[in-house]
């Protein structure tokens, strides 16, 4: 976008929000503030509530700021009621676009009519939200689904508005004090990722694909399959399932749901997704979600719209559970040494100077029941304090912050008493304990076995290359001599590395054979036994002199 349309389109925004009579947002935001008055000299329509006002200028000003909305929208415990209701508008009642132009669409698509795609059709959208609609359809051999479409002309407004985020993230990192450590450019950058990803629906279909193996067997979440068949990048068709919308509350008390345990049921479907599966929907507002209620003291949660997932490093799954445990065991040292050891702070901190700032956070909030805490205010008041320490933002954990805060305000809506932590703690307890368990160690390591001999094999390789080129550099006789003598110690290395690895091999497949199926077994040993041979047996005497 060029330096013009870039302007235009910061003065559109701020348009858009003094026409909704958000005038206060201008000042606060300093943009075009000389001339803020001149919008308020032009025809405005009546003043609605700030919630119908808010909720129709995210709108208006595109997908961006819609999803910013939904993000919002989530935190009741934040927001004033009237506000948040009409924001979670924004999560499944956005206007959809014309139908016929998702019948042009579906037609351009398969190069057919819709009537040889699908047995039936329904033009009205079931359901529209920021980026995309849905239909209800069946294919061909009845089965019920629905199909997704993407809203025309989606990547040019979203790039469009993507150049706005980073110019305001240019001018944040050049003149906010705060800039450099907050890293907003990256910060953008990460967005740029996940709603761009939004806009392949190919990708999308993969991730429900992933999401509905992870979950097969499981009485807690269900996730719809996807019909590769009729699936395009920019089409999708997935099976229609039922559920009540959990923003539903009414219905759901009708049907006599049991709100404690679907609140906790959601926690535990987050911290498994991120700690054991480290696959997450991040994604999870109200108008993703369904409820099964045909066990209703046994409530299942349905899950949609699988655009924006996330995943993590095994590095930071483990410092997250180890944070998470240390600061609910209120080990306030443990939570300083591990951000220092993770880089998320300086590594000249003090540990005992950023243990005391946080004590100084942590303890107040303490002094209430654990339900009573909202993780979203802790986060907010650790941040805080931090900007003493410069820690920076880490844009890899944006993704899951702002699931976890989602998670949290979606279960405190459903039931208001939700202790957290009570759900979380054994899943993280279970997870740092099957990764301390020698078992699972030998069996990651033997997963990682073909990469590992890849990679020693490699070695002699590179250092014979190594000697060789320093040979073509210098032919002095007793350099060259030399270089002979460090060839065959390299032979040698080869061969023993081989032999080596392949005794390790043996003893890791024996050790997790004897774990699993138990210590009585002569021939698990007998392989254990020859790995040790191996490992032990001597270097090739005739190429060490």
């Amino acid at each position: 976008m060029h330096r013009w349309r870039l302007l235009r389109r910061l003065f559109a925004i701020q348009r858009t929000l003094v026409r909704h009579r958000l005038d206060d947002v201008v000042s606060a935001t300093h943009l075009f503030r000389p001339v803020a008055w001149f919008f308020r000299l032009l025809p405005r329509r009546r003043a609605d509530p700030i919630g119908v006002r808010l909720r129709l200028a995210l709108e208006e000003l595109g997908p961006v700021f819609v999803k910013f909305g939904q993000a919002v929208a989530t935190r009741r415990d934040l927001l004033p009621a009237d506000i948040a209701d009409e924001l979670a508008k924004l999560q499944d009642q956005v206007p959809p676009f014309d139908s016929a132009l998702a019948v042009a669409h579906i037609e351009k698509v398969f190069g057919q009519p819709v009537e040889a795609t699908y047995r039936e059709f329904e033009p009205t959208a079931l359901a529209a939200a920021s980026i995309a609609q849905v239909h209800a359809a069946q294919l061909p051999d009845g089965t019920r689904v629905v199909v997704k479409l993407l809203r025309p002309g989606m990547e040019d407004i979203i790039r469009g508005d993507l150049e706005v985020l980073y110019a305001l993230a240019d001018l944040a990192e050049r003149y906010w004090q705060d800039g450099h450590r907050l890293r907003p450019r990256e910060v953008v950058e990460e967005y740029e990722k996940t709603i761009l990803n939004e806009l392949d629906l190919l990708r999308e279909a993969a991730n429900a694909a992933q999401l509905r193996r992870n979950f097969a067997s499981s009485e807690l979440l269900y996730v719809p399959e996807v019909y590769w068949d009729y699936c395009r990048p920019t089409l999708m068709t997935m099976e229609h399932v039922k559920g009540v919308p959990i923003h539903d509350i009414a219905t759901l008390k009708s049907r006599g749901t049991n709100f404690k345990r679907l609140a906790e049921h959601g926690v535990e479907i987050f911290f498994t997704q991120v700690f054991e599966h480290n696959f997450f929907h991040a994604d999870m507002h109200s108008g993703n979600i369904f409820v099964d209620v045909e066990d209703p003291d046994w409530p299942r949660y349905v899950a949609v719209d699988f655009g924006i997932v996330g995943s993590l490093t095994s590095r930071d799954q483990r410092y997250l559970a180890e944070n998470f445990l240390a600061f609910f065991n209120r080990d306030y040292r443990r939570v300083a040494q591990l951000h220092i050891n993770s880089g998320w702070v300086p590594a000249n901190t003090r540990v005992d100077e950023l243990e005391a700032a946080v004590r100084a956070v942590c303890e107040p909030i303490f002094n209430k029941p654990l339900k009573d805490i909202s993780f979203g205010m802790v986060l907010l008041r650790l941040f805080d304090t931090a900007r003493r320490f410069e820690m920076e933002v880490q844009p890899q954990l944006v993704l899951l912050q702002k699931t976890l805060l989602t998670i949290e305000g979606l279960g405190r809506q459903l039931y208001p008493e939700l202790d957290l932590w009570q759900t979380a703690k054994p899943i993280l307890e279970t997870w740092m304990e099957q990764r301390a368990n020698p078992v699972y160690q030998l069996r990651e390591l033997a997963t990682r076995w073909p990469d590992i001999i890849q990679d020693v094999q490699l070695l002699p390789d590179l250092m014979h290359r190594f000697l060789s080129r320093m040979a073509d550099d210098d032919k002095d006789d007793a350099q060259q001599a030399e270089l002979d003598h460090l060839r065959a110690d390299v032979d040698r290395l080869r061969r023993q590395s081989q032999r080596s690895l392949g005794g390790a091999a043996l003893l890791i497949a024996a050790a997790v054979l004897l774990a699993s199926l138990g210590l009585n077994l002569w021939w698990p040993w007998s392989m254990a036994v020859v790995g040790v041979v191996l490992l032990l047996w001597p270097a090739d005497a005739s190429s060490s002199s």
